[in-house]
């Protein structure tokens, strides 16, 4: 596709009826190479775990680590037991060690059958895969700021915007004037999230062969994670996270008659409603994946297509020369749907994860179809911290 454009500009002249078959058959074929290396990519997230978000949920110390080190060894071993075989078989030091991170929930005839009255916290291993597959599902969870608390006790946070004072020059013995610093504040919360009931049968769960550890967080990873996604996206504030699309600023509003459409003007136009100082590196678009299938038969005024495809290992694609982020928890394209975010996502929004996920196993509500049902919670909050580091382009109408 390149090498046809660029002797066309060479010759000065516009592309010939066989040039363009050919730039669509190579647009086709790049279309399912690249859908492809979305799909590995995408694959890739959910099986990788991110070792910077690996920490000790039990503490840590100096001369101590070779010993938690073992603890935290014993105690995963001992929760991987309680999975397979529930604590009803386990040893007494198995339960001691589990019993030592036991968590009391509210016990009610529905959830009659549980091994004890609450649930246990799963170790960090299991948390840390728990915590990839959340991210995987939620787009813009991969590149907001995230803080991880011990604790799911209130948290004060604060966010500012200066990006509208300036300093000053002073003349010999001038006073120094005063301007504040505009700050916003809330409080971080910790709103109990449910993977709901996940039901696997007895002769799955103690099949040696089988990875419990890797299949029960990845299932109830994938069902927090979509409900936390979306959020984060489009939540209230109220008894769950103040989604990033809560009060948003709309930098572009679609001419009339584009109410599933975008054009390259308006990409343009959004960019530059972002105030430059939020206009870097960190900067990117967020849309769901039908929004992307649109954009990406968007060409400039010289037919150049503005989607381009990853260029070398390690570098993402680009829309317009930006890199972008799926989530589909994004609206898609439709009247008045707010279907595209465009700037800095890590000063905009910050994600609040307490360490803890709990884990509960029901034995013997499905007993009759040879069935264990396991419940997970997680804590956690989300909230808009900086207003002027995003915009939105916003569908007409009609």
């Amino acid at each position: 596709m390149q090498e046809i454009r660029r002797r066309a500009d060479e010759e000065n002249r516009d592309l010939t009826a066989e040039e363009r078959q050919a730039w669509d058959a190579a647009e086709t074929d790049l279309d399912e190479a690249s859908s492809d290396i979305e799909r590995f990519e995408r694959a890739a997230r959910l099986d990788e775990v991110d070792r910077d978000d690996v920490v000790s949920a039990r503490g840590n110390g100096g001369g101590e680590d070779s010993d938690q080190a073992e603890a935290d060894r014993r105690y995963a071993a001992a929760f991987r037991r309680y999975l397979t075989q529930g604590i009803s078989r386990l040893s007494n030091e198995d339960r001691d060690l589990l019993m030592g991170a036991h968590v009391e929930l509210e016990s009610r005839a529905q959830t009659s059958g549980a091994d004890t009255a609450g649930g246990f916290l799963v170790p960090d291993s299991f948390r840390n895969k728990f915590v990839d597959v959340m991210k995987a599902f939620g787009g813009i969870a991969q590149y907001a700021e995230t803080l991880t608390t011990d604790t799911g006790a209130d948290l004060p946070w604060i966010g500012m915007d200066d990006t509208g004072n300036e300093g000053e020059f002073l003349g010999e013995n001038d006073e120094v004037t005063e301007q504040d610093v505009k700050f916003t504040g809330r409080k971080l919360k910790a709103h109990i999230v449910s993977s709901k009931m996940v039901k696997f049968p007895f002769a799955l769960l103690q099949d040696s062969a089988v990875d419990v550890d890797g299949l029960m967080s990845r299932k109830l990873g994938e069902r927090i994670g979509r409900r936390s996604a979306r959020a984060w996206i489009t939540g209230t504030g109220v008894d769950q996270p103040e989604g990033i699309l809560s009060n948003a600023v709309v930098g572009k509003t679609g001419a009339n008659g584009q109410t599933t459409s975008v054009t390259y003007d308006d990409l343009v136009d959004l960019e530059h409603a972002v105030d430059p100082a939020y206009r870097n590196s960190n900067s990117r678009y967020v849309f769901h994946d039908q929004t992307l299938k649109v954009l990406r038969k968007l060409k400039d005024a010289d037919q150049r297509p503005l989607w381009i495809p990853v260029p070398a290992a390690g570098m993402p694609a680009t829309i317009n020369g930006r890199a972008y982020a799926i989530d589909n928890s994004m609206p898609v394209p439709a009247a008045n749907a707010a279907s595209i975010i465009f700037g800095d996502i890590r000063s905009a929004y910050v994600i609040r994860l307490v360490r803890g996920v709990t884990l509960m196993r029901l034995n013997e509500r499905y007993a009759e179809r040879m069935q264990a049902a396991f419940l997970s919670f997680a804590r956690l909050d989300g909230s808009v911290q900086d207003r002027n580091a995003y915009r939105v382009y916003q569908h007409s109408a009609a």
